[in-house]
């Protein structure tokens, strides 16, 4: 029986896997629901799915009418779900927080205040996955898309800010702290034109010059919101600020910019130059971190860096990547000074030190 999640009632049984974004199952057949199922199919705007024409105790299974759904959800005060996201594949879960957080997104631009505690919901439970990002590090920036990039960008950031402050050695509480920093840094753009987060081709001067406005608007946005702590206010309006003093708002450098926000800042250069954007190509994820490793005794904190490099470039010898040059290999020899420059044994054979080779980079982890 093919019925809306609205018509389901406990009890029911599923025929068929429900399959979300990824075409992955996201509750699998033969599950028994219950009223915290149901709450999810609604949430993952699951339209239909089919169940079994008894209920699991075998009484004959008797579809709510949606009047009679509609009427419930007036009398019953909403309780959220606590069916376990986490059980869900981390790309299914990435892409339900992208989602809800272009609709909270969408409110602050009709100049609605945040709501920290949806907020805090949201995006806490996908930052708790600690292993899951590690293993996604590499291919996060595949997950957006041009249209909805600057969605993507700030959940991203989020949470590899969040898995780097950790790295860093900070306290589950601090690293919450960050994650939500990384996902606010960028609200302030709410308050600015259509052009700052959808716009084709190259940006104007005047326009690039108002996008620097946007640390100061996030700020106070976040500013009077008494629960949240001002180690994440002070991250969300220096988290464009650079070590030599060229960044913005304020210029600040070296000590002056919070440790949060130094966190934040590498995590947004690494994910933005990783990912398709409307108006500049994405750069493979070992390429940036040479960018990175450049920038590092001049605009970036050299240690927040390095454990950075160290997280992402964790390879390790017998790991499959794509080159540059569309070759398939395998690596061999690791030097720990470069790790994004490691020792190929092509498919075909050959050898290849790509140290020696600066016109060649691994262009994916395979």
């Amino acid at each position: 029986m093919r019925v809306s999640p609205s018509q389901l009632v406990p009890g029911c049984v599923l025929l068929r896997d429900v399959k979300g974004k990824t075409n992955r199952p996201i509750i699998p057949q033969k599950t028994v629901l219950t009223e915290k199922h149901i709450t999810f199919l609604h949430k993952f705007l699951i339209e239909q799915v089919d169940v079994s024409e008894k209920l699991n105790d075998g009484e004959q299974f008797k579809p709510k009418s949606v009047e009679a759904k509609e009427k419930e959800k007036t009398e019953t005060p909403h309780v959220e779900s606590n069916l376990v996201l986490s059980d869900l594949p981390f790309k299914d879960h990435y892409y339900h927080v992208v989602t809800e957080y272009k609709k909270l997104f969408e409110t602050w631009r009709n100049n609605l205040p945040i709501d920290i505690l949806a907020v805090r919901n949201l995006i806490l439970p996908l930052i708790d996955r600690m292993d899951d990002i590690g293993s996604a590090v590499y291919t996060l920036h595949r997950y957006a898309n041009k249209v909805d990039y600057f969605y993507h960008h700030s959940v991203s950031v989020s949470i590899l800010s969040a898995y780097l402050g950790k790295k860093m050695g900070h306290q589950k509480g601090e690293w919450y702290q960050i994650g939500l920093a990384g996902l606010l840094s960028d609200a302030g753009m709410a308050r600015l034109g259509s052009f700052a987060f959808k716009k084709e081709g190259t940006l104007t001067n005047e326009e690039k010059l108002e996008i620097r406005n946007h640390p100061t608007y996030s700020y106070r946005m976040v500013e009077n919101i008494p629960s949240i702590p001002y180690t994440v206010k002070l991250a969300v309006l220096q988290h464009h600020e650079r070590f030599d003093g060229s960044g913005y708002p304020l210029g600040l450098s070296q000590e002056k910019i919070h440790g949060f926000a130094r966190i934040i800042s590498v995590c947004d250069i690494y994910h933005a130059m990783t990912s398709e954007r409307m108006y500049r190509k994405k750069q493979s994820p070992f390429q940036v971190i040479e960018e990175l490793q450049k920038e590092q005794f001049s605009k970036l904190d050299p240690r927040v860096v390095q454990v950075f490099i160290d997280a992402i470039a964790n390879f390790s010898i017998g790991t499959k990547v794509l080159l540059s040059s569309n070759q398939v290999g395998e690596i061999v020899f690791i030097d720990q000074k470069q790790p994004t420059r490691p020792i190929v044994r092509l498919d075909n054979g050959e050898i290849i030190t790509l140290s020696n080779h600066h016109n060649l980079h691994i262009d994916e982890i395979i």
